[in-house]
């Protein structure tokens, strides 16, 4: 558990240094929110709360997201969201389903943000290495996060440490969704596996590709050219 105990730590040493009093998670019954709110609970106890923030979401979702809780003893909110989006949605022009599905993420993000304030805690992402490197995730939606605990774990990674911190089997089984509509897969939105695409960046991450199928890595060298801009602080204008 040697990895576990860094992160935890590292998890820590973030929260005291920022004169927080502990963490807000965000809980959508997947692998990455799971084994992130099992660290935080190691690195900070009690003063751990997971947001259930259901919003036009399956009930999968939130039956997952507090089979996690419970099983590490992490205490909980919900917040329905789905009657905000509505009133919002109502008023705005003609949307796609993608525009549609980054204001679910970005009301939850909003949401974590007030509870964080409230309770003078900080907000901890759940994003990966793999789906930060190509830029699978909304932008001051579920990007917009305090830290990264497992930022710099490939996908493979975080399920091998969801092994070890004994996240419910269920939930690792679970085929990887960010639950933007109905029957909606990471795999299929972004064009091939997770094992193929954790190799990919990995690769590309030492230099070194070859070996690889060549339309995957040229996909995957697109989708992180075209995402810097979400990695990147915003430009700012310097007069001279």
């Amino acid at each position: 558990m040697a990895l576990a105990d860094d992160i935890s730590r590292w998890i820590a040493s973030q929260v005291v240094a920022a004169g927080a009093r502990g963490a807000v998670v965000g809980l959508s019954g997947g692998i990455d929110s799971s084994v992130v709110a099992a660290l935080c609970r190691r690195a900070l106890g009690d003063a751990v709360l997971g947001t259930i923030l259901p919003c036009q979401s399956q009930p999968i979702d939130e039956e997952y997201g507090l089979l996690a809780a419970l099983s590490f003893g992490v205490r909980t909110q919900k917040v329905d969201l789905t009657p905000v989006f509505t009133a919002l949605t109502a008023q705005l022009p003609e949307t796609s389903r993608l525009a549609s599905a980054n204001v679910k993420s970005r009301l939850r993000m909003a949401t974590n943000y007030f509870l964080a304030n409230l309770h003078s805690y900080m907000v901890i992402g759940t994003g990966n290495r793999t789906e930060l490197y190509i830029g699978y995730f909304t932008k001051h939606g579920d990007g917009g996060a305090d830290i990264l605990p497992i930022g710099g774990l490939l996908k493979r990674e975080v399920r091998a440490l969801a092994q070890e911190l004994g996240v419910p089997q269920p939930i690792v089984d679970r085929t990887p969704t960010a639950g933007l509509w109905p029957g909606q897969t990471d795999e299929g939105e972004i064009g091939m596996s997770y094992d193929e695409l954790d190799d990919v960046v990995a690769a590309l991450g030492r230099g070194e590709a070859g070996g690889l199928r060549p339309e995957a890595v040229e996909r995957v060298r697109r989708l992180h050219e075209a995402s810097a801009h979400k990695r990147a602080l915003m430009p700012i204008y310097e007069s001279s």
